[in-house]
């Protein structure tokens, strides 16, 4: 593997998370034992673990010959230009100069993303916008092995 990471969530999310948590336990608390209450507050601690753990689960990365991104893979001899973008340029990307065929994989606690070309003729999707912690060396790993499958022409790594 080439380049890796998870879009997992901030630390800050985990805290508002948990002062949420706490502040319906008071809640729940008030009008009932103690135990339901914390039943009910261990309930939905875990019910938010869960989702946040989901949301920030999706990978992205290059390697085997093909980009992935959440769910989606596509092999990298599909791949054109990939372009790093700064908050300004991904927030205008994903909002007015968006094509409504283009893949999304964006998360709201991250600002850069990475603007990749779609080459294949049969993928409706002109391009992938994709968010990074890294774009510099997301765009590095996608030039470098994209250059190299379409060269030769495989999709092998």
């Amino acid at each position: 593997m080439e380049y890796a990471e998870r879009l997992s969530v901030p630390l800050r999310w985990w805290v508002q998370g948990t002062m949420l948590i706490a502040s319906l336990w008071l809640a729940v608390a008030v009008a009932m034992p103690v135990l339901p209450a914390t039943l009910i507050t261990l309930v939905a601690g875990g019910l938010m673990a869960g989702c946040f753990l989901a949301y920030g689960a999706a990978p992205v990365a290059v390697g085997d010959g093909h980009f992935r991104a959440g769910r989606a893979r596509i092999p990298l001899h599909h791949l054109g230009t990939a372009e790093a973008l700064d908050a300004e340029a991904t927030h205008r990307t994903a909002g007015v100069d968006a094509d409504a065929r283009a893949y999304l994989l964006l998360r709201p606690y991250l600002k850069r993303a990475v603007r990749v070309e779609i080459t294949d003729p049969a993928d409706p999707a002109p391009y992938w916008l994709v968010s990074t912690r890294h774009a510099e060396a997301l765009v590095r790993a996608l030039s470098d092995r994209a250059a190299g499958a379409r060269e030769t022409g495989s999709t092998l790594p």
